[in-house]
């Protein structure tokens, strides 16, 4: 059942935490930076301050943020170590019944890409389209070839995708 902004805006600070916490993977301070800053207009306002959050966030907290997502087709996704979210959203792309092949592909890239940029590739995989994992392996490809900023960029701007999709399944 998703919840309305009056709702939202009625939540107890640990209860706005507990609720929207987990809409950037594993980093509830993002809520945390915004709960005080209610009431909140409506989902678009809620999601504005949130992502004023993270991009005045200090480097080493938007590089925690970042490395708190799994790797795609990763070591926890077999494991069903992820996050509801995660393993829904991995799921929902098709990325859960891969071959052994596909996900030695993913391994080896996934590998290369944190060698490079110390972190995991961040992808919406909702926001893909067409043959979703041929198209993320060649984002890998891309991508590997981008300078660390660059790379960083991009990965926070596919987190706040992530998160907007997550705000959308949670609110009116």
């Amino acid at each position: 059942m998703k919840i309305t902004t009056a709702q939202i805006n009625a939540l107890s600070k640990a209860d706005f935490v507990a609720k929207l916490g987990g809409l950037f993977e594993a980093s509830p301070w993002v809520a945390e930076k915004v709960v005080g800053k209610r009431p909140v207009r409506d989902r678009e306002h809620l999601f504005r301050l949130m992502g004023d959050a993270v991009r005045r966030a200090t480097p080493d907290q938007q590089l925690a943020l970042i490395r708190a997502h799994p790797d795609l087709v990763g070591r926890a996704a077999r494991e069903g170590k992820l996050s509801t979210a995660s393993a829904s959203e991995q799921a929902g792309a098709g990325l859960a019944a891969l071959s052994a092949a596909d996900v030695r592909w993913f391994d080896r890239y996934n590998r290369a890409y944190r060698e490079k940029f110390d972190h995991p590739l961040i992808v919406c995989v909702r926001d893909v389209k067409g043959d979703v994992k041929q198209a993320i392996l060649d984002l890998f490809e891309v991508r590997l070839h981008n300078d660390p900023d660059r790379e960083r960029r991009i990965a926070l701007d596919e987190i706040n995708k992530i998160a907007q999709f997550r705000l959308g399944d949670l609110m009116d």
